[in-house]
């Protein structure tokens, strides 16, 4: 459950940079609902990181805190690449595919 907590939380923190950059590019109303979402997205995320390192079944937080930044580096970049334009070069994904592979592998060593 812990580990469906820290993925979630990951999510959360790519929803909260996908807010961040529209925020930017927004104004008024719309600026200001964005930043809301930012600050609820980065609450509920790090509300979920701190359930997943405490209690039964918590996670090392050394693991839970690389696989939540993790989930959040790759989902930002991969945002950038589909919602903001940014580009989508061959060293971009595989840094990426290496980073996947690293979360992959302290999810088999950790306890």
């Amino acid at each position: 459950m812990n580990w469906i907590l820290i993925i979630v939380a990951g999510l959360f923190e790519t929803g909260f940079a996908f807010c961040m950059g529209k925020a930017r590019d927004a104004s008024g109303t719309e600026a200001f609902l964005w930043w809301l979402g930012f600050a609820v997205c980065m609450t509920i995320s790090v509300v979920l990181m701190f359930r997943s390192v405490t209690g039964p079944g918590a996670l090392p937080v050394g693991t839970a805190y690389a696989t939540w930044t993790g989930i959040g580096a790759i989902g930002g970049v991969l945002m950038g690449i589909f919602f903001f334009s940014e580009p989508a070069t061959f060293w971009r994904l595989f840094f990426v595919f290496t980073l996947i592979a690293s979360i992959v592998g302290l999810k088999f060593v950790s306890s």
